[in-house]
């Protein structure tokens, strides 16, 4: 077998990887979110369940050694992309049946549980084919375009769905149409990471980075220094995004009459499409170039702030009710960028976490931790918000955001991880 070395053409398989990533996942969990709330669910219902969907992000350590010791990571992710591509297609074919609501969610836990397993092979191979000042260097690369994808699904593919309401005068074909398109678009995905992906697996690598066994996986990483701050830290790091994530679009979508802003879905479509998608690439990559000039600890703080102070401007909207395009488009515009700039510094920082032997099957649980940071407080999410209010409840997502800051104050790491200068041990 032919091995690529490490760091080879890591401009062109980045971007298609993690641009795949983020289709699955922002489809499971925000844009099933809008499509249901379209179809007339209710926000306690779509906060439940919907929420539930992040359990297989939760729990992807308990096979990720299953991925680690059997085949590479390039045959997991390009089969479970294919696996994604047909779960879609059948949530776009049942829509229109009598009981879509259980059906496609059926679909969409397919989906979810194939896109976590995408999720382990596609960073073990992240981490398996770049050096580690490579890998800082990415970040913001590789967050940049994962997010991209974010708001393409929540943003284009919106859009798509509200022009096509629009011209059918029938949400559910609409979304039927929408969910087989996303389909065709994840299988032209998988066909290009095919092509772009290098193959990095070989024997020398595999004895390296593979894990000796199963059960091994698991004491190693919870012996590792600081474990439980370090857990305590990412299950608290978007303990305000997790809930606003919920219902940011809901609020947008609402009538005036229950607190809402009352947009059409085309609107917010456009929204996260167009500013939202520059601000939030902007955001990303000046983290990853910030992080691997400087290293981390300089700028955990600032970035953790970036993360969450714009979660106010969503609180000031529901409080004054301003339905004016400029307040929401700029509350869009600081938030999306601060979600790219603090989310850097998160994954970086994931990244330190599952340093050592294992570290695909680590990276694994230590992603499967903030999922559930995000899975548990987006369950009660609709809840909080039907009886807080929107304006109650915004206000609530910012004093969420305060026990992280608690956290990292007792948080040790290396001052300069990630800094380019470092050199990689691999």
């Amino acid at each position: 077998m032919n091995i690529a070395p490490k760091d080879k053409n890591a401009w062109l398989w980045i971007p298609f990887l993690y641009f795949t990533q983020g289709i699955p996942y922002i489809l499971v969990v925000t844009v099933s979110v809008i499509m249901y709330k379209r179809l007339g669910i209710g926000n306690a219902e779509i906060g439940l369940y919907t929420s539930w969907l992040y359990l297989p992000w939760v729990i992807k350590p308990l096979w990720s050694p299953i991925v680690d010791l059997n085949g590479t990571k390039r045959k997991w992710f390009l089969g479970m992309q294919l696996v994604i591509s047909l779960a879609f297609l059948g949530i776009g074919l049942f829509l229109p049946s009598n009981s879509f609501f259980i059906i496609t969610l059926a679909f969409f836990w397919m989906a979810a549980f194939a896109s976590a397993t995408n999720d382990i092979a596609s960073d073990g191979y992240y981490m398996i084919g770049l050096t580690q000042k490579k890998q800082s260097f990415f970040i913001g690369l590789r967050s940049t375009f994962y997010r991209l994808a974010m708001v393409t699904g929540q943003g284009l593919l919106v859009i798509f769905a509200g022009f096509l309401e629009n011209q059918y005068g029938d949400n559910t074909k609409a979304w039927s149409v929408t969910m087989i398109s996303a389909a065709v678009l994840m299988i032209a995905l998988t066909i290009s990471n095919f092509f772009t992906a290098p193959k990095f697996e070989g024997t020398a690598i595999e004895s390296k980075e593979r894990p000796a066994g199963f059960f091994e996986v698991f004491a190693t990483f919870f012996k590792k220094h600081q474990i439980g701050v370090a857990l305590l830290f990412v299950l608290t790091y978007r303990l305000g995004e997790s809930q606003l994530v919920k219902m940011a679009s809901p609020f947008l979508l609402d009538d005036l009459e229950v607190g809402g802003l009352a947009y059409s879905t085309e609107a917010v479509g456009t929204i996260y499409g167009t500013v939202g998608v520059i601000m939030l690439s902007l955001g990303g990559i000046l983290g990853g170039i910030l992080i691997s000039r400087d290293g981390l600890k300089k700028w955990m703080l600032p970035m953790l702030l970036a993360l969450n102070l714009p979660n106010a401007l969503y609180a000031l909207l529901a409080i004054t009710q301003t339905t004016s395009i400029y307040a929401v488009v700029g509350t869009v515009v600081l938030e999306q960028f601060g979600y790219g700039f603090g989310f850097a510094a998160f994954m970086m920082y994931l990244i330190y976490v599952a340093e050592g032997a294992s570290k695909t099957s680590h990276y694994a649980i230590a992603t499967g931790f903030m999922a559930l940071g995000m899975m548990l407080p987006g369950m009660l999410s609709g809840y909080i918000q039907e009886w807080l209010g929107y304006d109650g409840f915004f206000i609530w997502v910012v004093i969420a955001a305060l026990p992280a800051f608690l956290v990292l104050r007792y948080l040790k790491y290396p001052a300069d991880y990630g800094k380019k200068t470092i050199e990689s041990n691999d």
